[in-house]
């Protein structure tokens, strides 16, 4: 009797680890728990598997939360030694093309530009408004 009650205890147990872990794992934070709206107009990924990848993201947003935009930033796909790149945008810009080498998409949206997040190879972040800002 005694072995039986051990046995149900620890399978108690056990399900509530379980219980647990299953929680936290599917309640993590995510780019949807932030307060701006963002949305993706163009994506860049270099076809390269085996050494670094490049990733470059064009994002609209209708707010200038910063903290928010760094967040995001934070929450975007990064390989190690690779290098992530998130740019943006105050306007909707249809048919952006990005490229792997700066200055990464046409000049003519310089204007529309309101900051760029960086991660780099290793693992090193940063954030600024983009160097164009000030020529509104």
């Amino acid at each position: 009797m005694k072995t039986k009650n051990i046995i149900y205890l620890l399978a108690t147990l056990v399900g509530v680890l379980l219980m647990v872990i299953v929680y936290q794992s599917l309640s993590q934070p995510g780019i949807n728990d932030l307060e701006g709206e963002y949305t993706e107009i163009a994506v860049y990924r270099n076809e390269n598997n085996t050494g670094p990848v490049v990733r470059i993201f064009a994002v609209y947003t209708k707010d200038e939360l910063w903290d928010d935009m760094r967040a995001y930033g934070d929450f975007m796909p990064h390989t190690k030694y690779g290098n992530t790149k998130v740019f943006f945008f105050e306007k909707a810009i249809e048919g952006l093309q990005l490229s792997p080498q700066a200055p990464y998409f046409p000049e003519r949206f310089n204007e529309a530009c309101l900051a760029v997040y960086e991660k780099s190879a290793m693992g090193g972040t940063s954030f600024k408004e983009y160097p164009f800002q000030g020529n509104k």
